[in-house]
């Protein structure tokens, strides 16, 4: 199994996927979910990028399977994930990468690509907030009073649930695709999922937006309760090389519901920076 281990930090579990012809030393991309999720929310993608790209899966410290024997109350933040990203790259002898991340992976994301500059060669961001709205920080659900205590109530798979429902997915989403997704998101554990909302919800990208050199593509849906328009004005705003494209559908979830829509998107984005034809 593919671990990074360390002395004193979580094992950190990923995948690296390449079907890149073996006499070239093909570039990185590194594919990172988002909460509650895992490397197994990207299967669908590693047949588009993997040709070309050395794809890298890796599951966020406390989740899939990825240690949780950290200390939860002061083990996740962003120095933490900053940390995981750049070790990661340093176990595999990648000096730069391609990122891309969904939802609050984006948003570290936008974090990673301005303070670590050296390792982010592109930045691609999926229904990624710049930072929380007010609306998804009170989406405690279930009747509770916070999201915290409904999470320890309702538990995972039941917070899940309920979440999902007419948020992450469109009302004509494949049942099974939303059974998969809970039953994989379910496994999260409740802890996890509590300390990682408490950084999340007050993460705030705006100020790293400047400082960041790379180019930038953001892949939206039309409309959607969890990323808003204002979210892409301070894109457009801030950055000082930015792509959107919104994509034909009310679904956060648009890497899950049109992975080859988005993989081809950010294929033909990344190829372009590294001057690769992706077309055989």
């Amino acid at each position: 199994m593919p671990y990074l281990e360390r002395a004193g930090q979580p094992r950190l579990y990923y995948e690296l996927d390449a079907y890149t012809d073996p006499w070239k030393q093909a570039p990185c991309i590194l594919l990172q979910h988002g909460y509650a999720r895992s490397s197994r929310f990207w299967r669908a993608w590693v047949p588009y990028l993997s040709r070309f790209y050395r794809v890298i899966r890796l599951d966020l410290r406390g989740l899939g399977q990825s240690g949780r024997d950290f200390d939860l109350e002061h083990g996740i933040n962003l120095a933490a994930y900053l940390k995981d990203f750049n070790d990661l790259l340093d176990h595999l002898g990648v000096e730069s990468a391609h990122y891309c991340g969904e939802s609050s992976a984006g948003t570290l994301g936008m974090a990673f690509a301005a303070e670590c500059p050296r390792r982010v060669r592109t930045l691609s961001i999926i229904s990624a907030p710049v930072a929380m709205t007010e609306e998804d920080k009170q989406s405690s659900l279930g009747g509770h009073p916070n999201r915290v205590e409904a999470l320890r109530k309702m538990g995972s798979r039941g917070w899940l649930e309920a979440s999902n429902a007419g948020r992450r997915f469109p009302a004509d989403a494949d049942p099974a695709l939303l059974k998969w997704s809970i039953d994989e998101m379910g496994k999260s554990d409740v802890e996890v999922l509590v300390s990682m909302f408490r950084f999340v919800s007050t993460i705030d990208a705006a100020p790293y937006l400047p400082k960041i050199t790379a180019p930038v593509l953001g892949l939206y849906p039309m409309s959607g309760v969890i990323t808003k328009d204002e979210h892409i004005d301070l894109l457009r705003a801030k950055l000082r090389d930015v792509t959107i494209v919104r994509v034909p559908l009310r679904a956060h979830s648009l890497q899950l519901v049109a992975p080859a829509t988005c993989a081809l998107e950010v294929l033909y984005f990344i190829s372009r920076h590294d001057g690769i034809v992706c077309r055989e």
